[in-house]
């Protein structure tokens, strides 16, 4: 299957967990209002995916590593489209907070399972230029998934969007069973056994390499999950926009993050992954705590505040698919396990973080930018202090 092909199939694949966020975000002023809810209420309906999505990780890279990659995709898609019939029906904002949780157990796994996948065919370059590719697929979700749940609000309500998702996981497993090769061949399988997961385990968060660069993307995430669950609050309540116009703002902040993806493979060739990364974050947190400073002057309009998230986000798609695959590289023997515990502690992160600024929110822009601002100078503390400890034969892309 050739690199481009591979990469439509599992961001297709990806993209089901991002669409179920991205689509539901115009929706949250009216769940609010729809089920009586406060706005920390229903913002902790995105916690809660966000926490079991990251944590269910853990069970579903062994699973892989045991069983094969596309066993555990067909499992956990079963799941996500049992949750989105219990979102679709969900009487209350307690009731839609469990089955979104179950959602998050379900979607986990393709996330898990695509980068083992990456890890099984590619290392390296090939392996920066996949991982990209990939991005680019899921870029779709943020583009038109926001647009996609206005609409859909506007056919059936808000509840309409959980039975399109539905819908997608049915085209999903068709998808993973006619295009998508099995690429853990049965020899190479690993049973899964408690203490040679722990043993492995303990490889992975004694390695300075892995953990610094985990967190690095960790908080890289947070920062656009702390603005995925504050966006819509900020952009209708503060500025007035409709879910439209929400939509259009929330596309282009993203863009910026999947096109510049696309050259992280590039630069890593010419100038190793580490500077990259090493540069990118000091362009992000400068931009970060910059858009802070002109929020608490009173300068944070519109215009500014996307504009400048978006400049952010350009330097932060340099981050993430770099850090995911160096943090990898070292570990193939037990990619799956290390795709899962990397993302449980990327997801929990974001998880946590979102949790922590949810008290400082007040339907403005100040606190949205603050968190994001706060996770910014966390990559970048770890950048100087980790990211030196990364084993030199991880420290390029080429």
């Amino acid at each position: 299957m050739s690199l481009f092909r591979m990469a439509l199939v599992l961001g297709l694949l990806s993209a089901v967990g991002p669409f179920a966020i991205d689509m539901y975000l115009p929706a949250l002023p009216l769940i609010e209002q729809g089920l009586d809810a406060t706005v920390a209420q229903v913002q902790a309906t995105l916690t809660a995916y966000f926490i079991v999505f990251g944590l269910s990780q853990l069970a579903w890279g062994p699973l892989s590593d045991r069983f094969g990659r596309k066993l555990p995709i067909y499992a956990g898609l079963g799941i996500f489209a049992a949750a989105s019939v219990g979102c679709a029906m969900a009487p209350t904002i307690w009731a839609l907070t469990l089955f979104r949780g179950l959602q998050g157990l379900g979607a986990a796994v393709v996330m898990v399972t695509p980068r083992a996948i990456i890890r099984d065919l590619h290392t390296g370059a090939e392996a920066t230029r996949l991982m990209a590719l990939v991005m680019l697929v899921i870029s779709v979700s943020p583009m038109l998934a926001p647009l996609a749940g206005s609409g859909l609000m506007v056919l059936g309500g808000w509840r309409l969007m959980f039975w399109v998702l539905c819908g997608g996981v049915v085209l999903s497993l068709t998808l993973t069973a006619l295009a998508l090769p099995e690429t853990l061949p049965p020899e190479r399988r690993v049973p899964i056994r408690l203490r040679t997961m722990v043993a492995s385990a303990r490889i992975l968060l004694t390695d300075p390499g892995f953990m610094g660069l985990t967190f690095i993307g960790a908080f890289g995430f947070a920062s656009f999950f702390v603005f995925i669950s504050s966006a819509s609050f900020v952009y209708a309540g503060q500025f007035g926009l409709s879910p439209v116009g929400f939509s259009i703002a929330f596309a282009m902040n993203a863009v910026g993050f999947f096109a510049s993806s696309q050259m992280a493979a590039p630069l890593g060739m010419r100038f190793g992954a580490v500077p990259v990364v090493r540069w990118a974050v000091v362009g992000f947190a400068t931009m970060m705590v910059s858009l802070f400073v002109v929020v608490l002057m009173g300068g944070g309009s519109l215009p500014v505040i996307v504009a400048m998230l978006f400049l952010g986000n350009a330097f932060l798609g340099l981050v993430v698919p770099t850090t995911m695959v160096l943090a990898l590289d070292a570990h193939g023997n037990i990619a799956g396990l290390a795709s899962s515990l990397g993302g449980t502690l990327q997801m929990v992160t974001a998880g946590l973080m979102v949790t922590l600024a949810g008290p400082f929110f007040d339907g403005t822009a100040t606190p949205m930018v603050g968190a994001i601002a706060v996770c910014a100078l966390a990559a970048l503390a770890l950048v100087l202090v980790m990211l030196p400890r990364v084993a030199p034969d991880n420290s390029a892309v080429g």
